[in-house]
């Protein structure tokens, strides 16, 4: 009998200390009872009935163990194991359902972080940290070639430059010993660069190659130079890609072995236009004068997918930046309706006042760049004497609610509605061709005539178009045109100037009418600001706050001068992440107009 009452006093006291504690708590214990103790007694009798104190909760089974491995070696520990593995099958039976639907979810495995390499450690401290309220551009150095230089090419930090010149010499600049050195241009040098006022520091050359054509199978004759009409690098300058006049691509080694050719691309017919690189730096795009845009693979140097359109000459290709700003629903667009969105009805007249459609035809209609003719002669004459009645005929489509549109070339892709745009991925590929079409890629997308589309043009719009490029995050596509115009066209939205349902024509920067056409358009890192080349000179322009004109026609002069190059066609224009230098080079890229021979380095200013 003592050895009952001490077992009645044991259970009282360890249900005293159960009845204290939290029902979730009970229940994780439950889930930790260790099953073992049950399958070591297989002959304890069916019948015995458990105590009554064990059957009212589950709270005190851990405790219970626990107790009982303390007391390991008396005969009561024995006794007290026994009654419990008999009392855990027999609550387990009778509550079958109920210990499943209370199990707590396992929790979500966490993501795997990885710390980041050097090299993207490095390439980040290199971005643009603050953003200024805008910048003063003022050139500091100059390149004199011998020759117009069609490409550029720089690595993030800038320590590399390189320029793509038409004698087939690549070369390969350090700016930073220039700038930081005392030798200036000489007179000769000067007069060369055509600088005139001011002291400007003269270049440092590193190292420079011959741009080779690939040799003839089975014929041995010496090798020529190729002119470089393209240029493509690496982030840290370990190799380029140059494109030639007649199609192939030559691979070399920059930093080590400068100038070492390590592979040749065979796929274009034509020159080579223009080249992007991909974001993985694992392969590359290049657009040609024979009307394709290829995809290359440069683990195996092998072309892996063509992008073919209408034919047309491929002036730019561009690949999307990766911080493209999507929305929440994951769609590259934000939808929102406007009331009389084909006509332009007061209340969005109000809120939009510069995108009124019958306001910009009267603009459009009084500007004679925007109807001269490709060529010369009596079809100019024409042209400007139906400038008086176009006004009329325009709006007389406007107030019917059409749309005045160029008419589409044979073989071009339809028109990016917003249906088709809906499902395209962040990763898209821009390909621009000479006839002023501009063409969005989804590059996921491998079914013919599936996953691309164009932008719309109105026939306003000079079917001429030698750049275009993205903004910084991806949101925004700055296309120059033949009238001194820049187009931007905002990828988020669905506008109301051009073809309802497609990417909004969100405004027009317009040059002077004397500035020529506009050979060049690169976008700075703060996502606010562009650079424009015209024939006579190099602007830049503050897209975010800039307007357009009204029904007069007047307006302010929104945009700065860059000094350095006038009277000749920009090639191309790099800027670095960091926003500290501007890069420009002189040519007509094969197609006819003036050029200079000199490149200009820029120091950008950062205002706050």
């Amino acid at each position: 009998m003592a050895n009952s009452d001490f077992e009645d006093d044991l259970f009282d006291v360890m249900e005293d200390e159960g009845e204290g504690e939290d029902e979730p708590e009970r229940e994780i214990e439950e889930e930790n009872v260790d099953f073992d103790v049950v399958a070591e007694d297989p002959t304890e009798p069916d019948d015995e009935e458990p105590s009554d104190d064990s059957d009212d909760g589950s709270d005190d089974d851990d405790e219970d163990e626990e107790a009982a491995t303390e007391l390991s070696g008396d005969p009561l520990a024995e006794v007290l194991a026994a009654e419990m593995a008999n009392a855990i099958p027999n609550r387990s039976s009778s509550e079958p359902q109920s210990s499943h639907s209370t199990k707590a979810p396992s929790p979500v495995p966490l993501a795997r972080r990885r710390s980041p390499s050097p090299a993207t450690m490095r390439r980040n401290s290199l971005r643009l940290r603050a953003v200024p309220r805008t910048f003063t551009i003022e050139a500091i150095c100059a390149l004199p070639h011998p020759v117009s230089t069609h490409a550029l090419a720089a690595s993030h930090c800038m320590t590399h430059l390189l320029t793509g010149s038409d004698d087939g010499y690549i070369r390969d600049y350090d700016i930073f010993t220039a700038l930081n050195s005392k030798n200036f241009l000489t007179a000769p040098q000067r007069h060369h660069s055509g600088v005139v006022e001011g002291i400007m520091k003269a270049g440092q050359i590193r190292f420079w190659w011959e741009n080779l054509y690939p040799p003839s199978p089975g014929i041995e004759v010496e090798r020529t130079l190729a002119p470089v009409y393209s240029l493509a690098m690496q982030s840290d300058a370990l190799w380029t890609l140059a494109g030639t006049d007649t199609g192939p691509i030559n691979l070399f080694t920059v930093r080590h072995e400068p100038g070492r050719i390590c592979h040749t691309l065979i796929g274009h017919r034509g020159p080579v236009s223009s080249m992007s690189m991909d974001h993985d730096e694992k392969g590359f795009f290049s657009a040609g004068w024979d009307g394709e845009a290829l995809q290359w693979d440069l683990n195996t140097g092998q072309n892996v997918r063509k992008f073919t359109a209408h034919g047309s000459q491929l002036t730019c290709v561009a690949v999307r930046p990766t911080d493209s700003v999507y929305t929440e629903t994951g769609s590259p667009i934000s939808v929102h309706p406007e009331p009389n969105d084909l006509v332009g009805g007061s209340i969005n007249s109000k809120l939009h006042p510069f995108t009124n459609p019958t306001s910009q035809t009267d603009i459009d209609a009084k500007s004679d760049a925007s109807h001269d003719s490709l060529f010369d002669g009596d079809d100019a004459d024409e042209s400007n004497q139906a400038t008086s009645g176009a006004a009329t005929t325009s709006n007389a489509k406007v107030s019917t609610g059409q749309r005045s549109i160029v008419p589409v070339p044979k073989g071009a892709p339809p028109l990016l509605d917003s249906e088709r745009y809906k499902i395209f991925s962040p990763d898209i590929l821009m390909t621009v061709a000479i006839d002023g079409q501009i063409m969005l890629w989804d590059k996921r997308v491998h079914s013919p005539g599936q996953g691309v589309g164009r932008l719309g043009l109105s026939d306003k719009t000079p079917p001429w178009c030698l750049s275009a490029c993205w903004s910084v995050d991806g949101s925004q596509i700055y296309a120059g045109r033949r009238n001194g115009a820049v187009e931007v066209y905002d990828m988020r939205q669905i506008g109301r100037t051009g073809p309802f349902g497609t990417p909004r024509l969100l405004k027009t920067l317009r040059n002077p009418q004397s500035s020529g056409v506009v050979s060049c358009v690169v976008a700075l890192p703060d996502n606010r600001h562009i650079a424009c080349a015209s024939i006579d000179n190099i602007r830049l322009w503050n897209v975010a706050d800039a307007v357009e004109a009204d029904t007069s026609g007047r307006t302010r002069i929104q945009f700065k001068i860059i000094p350095g190059h006038h009277g000749g066609y920009i090639s191309q224009m790099v800027v670095d992440p960091g926003a500290r230098f501007l890069v420009s080079s002189s040519s007509n890229r094969g197609w006819h107009g003036d050029s200079t021979k000199t490149v200009f380095v820029h120091d950008i200013r950062h205002i706050q």
